[in-house]
């Protein structure tokens, strides 16, 4: 562990969002009611290079370009997570302090150079929760790539104190087998410490610290005021049989075999973890944080290719799985690919106790089909806080960000929809929004090329969002709402 290691922080001037990128297409309510149809959706065609095209019931209001450092050819932006009125989002080559208290224009509070991709990040009072999962020379935001074969390369966690959000500071570095692809924030029942659920996957025999199998998550135990202190604390198994196998699906297309999870999402206030683990979706007790036990566990050998991350509802009896069919860089919003492949999985918890079961309902994928340049599929989302309702945001990569109601499990419907036309109209090129999530009255988007994109969703199923207010909010670790 190396302490208070020196980071490069670049502080940039405030950019107002007033030039909002490449025009922008309505189309007409006639042809667009708010219940988007699949069959009108997808009369729109393809739109231009950069051509915005959405629903009446939404609208961008601000974009920031990414700003140098963190702006070149492998500055992909990725995860946000939010305090204090400001969105922090990871790149990978560091984190971006954005201050969106005016979510019409925002502007860039700090940026810290760190590269360790992919810098998945989560907040918790003054701390900052970094994950880093490319191998490394050391801990060090100062540190250069190499190989995993290497067995001094480092990645894990990094802490910051952001108590200052202009200056924010390394405190402390973990290290856990095979890095940390994603990380959750779970909070401690005293409040004097914060747990963190690393999730990590992919061992290999020439990797000397991440070894198969890896059936497990590291846990990290953070004391509140004394980061510096953060140290692994447990490494559960998940999967003693191994979990899912792996192999092909019906129609030719890879099934990853489950060797560690790729996104685990907390419910506190129930107790417990919904897990996403490459073949196998999990409902997780952590009613004690340090023994996590698995008390249900599904699998979709026919439409699932990777099982990728997962969302409660607000009551906690549904989940919402991903699968990232090819890795978020493949087209799959096309005919070939279908509305079941690359789609999310609703499930329905019924039961109670240990005797809780997650039971299929239907798929849910975006309604407008997307170019063969677009790498397009299932991402990151967050509910919108309306009470009585299952309403949702979600990112598609190239397809955009798509507002969609699962009130009723097994009849999911699109109600709301934004996105830019491809990168390229000739050839495939990565990009799009990597995660949108709902925070305080307006839509936030991580566009892994374009920047910080803010969307105004003006729906009357869900205006009653608009009252709802965080200080912090982590997508991962769901917060309960509740009088709305």
């Amino acid at each position: 562990m190396r302490k208070m290691l020196r980071v490069t922080r670049i502080v940039v001037a405030a950019v107002a969002a007033a030039g909002l990128a490449g025009s922008t297409v309505v189309p007409a309510a006639a042809d667009t009611p708010p219940d988007v149809s699949t069959e009108q959706a997808r009369d729109f065609g393809i739109p231009p290079v950069d051509q915005i095209v959405h629903s009446p019931n939404i609208r961008q209001v601000a974009n920031l370009p990414k700003q140098a450092p963190l702006n070149g050819k492998g500055s992909t932006g990725t995860d946000i997570a939010f305090t204090k009125g400001h969105a922090i989002v990871g790149n990978y080559d560091g984190f971006v302090v954005y201050d969106v208290r005016i979510p019409f224009r925002p502007r860039i509070v700090s940026q810290v150079l760190c590269p360790g991709g992919q810098n998945d990040v989560s907040v918790s009072g003054d701390l900052l929760f970094l994950s880093t999962d490319y191998p490394r020379s050391d801990s060090s935001c100062n540190s250069q790539a190499q190989p995993g074969s290497n067995p001094a390369s480092w990645e894990g966690i990094k802490v910051f104190d952001i108590s200052d959000l202009a200056r924010p500071k390394y405190v402390a570095a973990v290290e856990t087998d095979c890095g940390s692809h994603t990380n959750t924030m779970m909070p401690g029942k005293d409040g004097k410490d914060v747990f963190l659920y690393v999730s990590s996957y992919a061992p290999a025999a020439d990797l000397p610290k991440c070894q198969p199998p890896h059936d497990k998550v590291s846990i990290i135990k953070v004391p509140v005021k004394n980061p510096a202190k953060a140290a692994l604390v447990a490494t559960p198994v998940l999967f003693p049989d191994g979990g899912n196998l792996g192999g092909q699906n019906p129609d030719g297309t890879r099934r990853s075999a489950t060797t560690g999870c790729h996104d685990l999402t907390a419910f506190p206030e129930k107790n417990l973890m919904a897990g996403a683990c490459m073949g196998d979706g999990v409902l997780i007790d952590v009613s004690n944080p340090l023994q996590p036990r698995v008390i249900e566990r599904v699998q979709d050998n026919v439409n699932f290719a990777f099982w990728h991350s997962a969302t409660f509802n607000n009551e906690g009896t549904k989940v919402i799985f991903t699968d990232e069919l090819g890795g978020g860089g493949l087209a799959t919003c096309n005919a070939k690919f279908g509305p079941t492949r690359g789609a999310d999985g609703i499930y329905d918890i019924t039961g109670s106790g240990d005797q809780r079961k997650l039971a299929f309902r239907s798929y849910y994928k975006i309604p407008r089909y997307q170019s063969d340049t677009e790498n397009c599929v299932a991402h990151n989302g967050s509910l919108v806080p309306v009470r009585g309702r299952d309403i949702m945001v979600q990112s598609w990569y190239q397809g955009g960000v798509s507002v969609w109601d699962f009130t009723d499990s097994a009849n999911p419907k699109e109600i709301a929809f934004w996105e830019r036309g491809p990168l390229s109209d000739t050839e495939p090129v990565g990009g799009g929004t990597w995660s949108a999530y709902y925070y305080n009255g307006y839509i936030f988007s991580s566009d892994m090329v374009k920047g910080l994109d803010v969307l105004d969703l003006f729906d009357w199923r869900t205006l009653p969002a608009k009252l709802v207010r965080y200080d912090e909010f982590n997508a991962q670790t769901q917060p309960r709402y509740g009088l709305f």
